[in-house]
């Protein structure tokens, strides 16, 4: 089966050049095109494509509501939002994360990159590396203006073992690198970390990092610690 895409994109000529790559690609299909957040939402509930590439700047409904919309919508379960930006450290970035988006693409992206990054999202895994992703919250977090709460009540349900392994996904290690942390295998780091996805209600790994860094489990600058106790 081909992965289907929706295009969300207020400029037409961005989105012919995105549906000509990606028709001339094996295994991808354009399902749609969207020219403003709501008409992205409406096509999204028509379509329930695998992955939607998605503008942040957007009239009628910016791309980061039309985001959380569609990643709270039950009937989109399997549904994935790339998110499309300007600039590398984009304010709007973590707010996309935040909303439910699965990773963010420069919108200079190469073809090659593109192409890699929906096959990537549309298997379920986060699109950016965890390292890349733990550098781009912690220069959000670092400004003045950005304010994390420090609210842990998400974090009640979990065990002491799946707190530590959240703080270290948060801190931005694979799950080979946590196996090796905590001396355990690659298969049962994976499982912890795929416990965290359905005791959290997250997506994908770079939830879980803006969640470690929203209750202070993980401070920007600073490595988790294992927690005790």
């Amino acid at each position: 089966m081909p992965v289907r895409v929706l295009l969300a994109d207020d400029q037409a000529l961005v989105r012919a050049g995105f549906r000509a790559l990606l028709e001339a690609e094996d295994g991808l299909e354009v399902v749609a095109e969207a020219a403003d957040g709501e008409s992205a939402i409406a096509a999204a509930r028509e379509h329930a494509p695998d992955v939607v590439l998605m503008d942040i700047r957007m009239p009628r409904l910016d791309g980061l509501e039309a985001t959380a919309a569609i990643t709270a919508d039950p009937a989109l379960a399997g549904t994935r939002v790339l998110v499309l930006t300007t600039f590398e450290l984009d304010e709007y970035v973590f707010g996309a994360l935040r909303a439910g988006a699965s990773g963010f693409l420069l919108k200079d992206v190469e073809p090659a990159d593109l192409l890699a990054a929906i096959r990537v999202v549309a298997a379920g895994e986060a699109l950016l590396a965890p390292r890349v992703t733990r550098r781009l919250i912690e220069a959000f977090a670092a400004r003045p203006a950005a304010s994390l709460p420090a609210d842990q009540r998400a974090l009640d349900e979990l065990t002491t073992r799946e707190r530590e392994v959240l703080g270290l996904v948060g801190a931005g290690l694979s799950n080979q690198e946590i196996a090796e942390r905590l001396v355990v295998s690659p298969l049962t780091a994976k499982t912890h970390v795929s416990r965290l996805f359905m005791k959290l209600g997250v997506r994908d790994r770079a939830q879980l990092v803006v969640l470690a860094y929203e209750t202070g489990l993980v401070v920007p600058g600073q490595q988790a610690a294992p927690l005790g106790g």
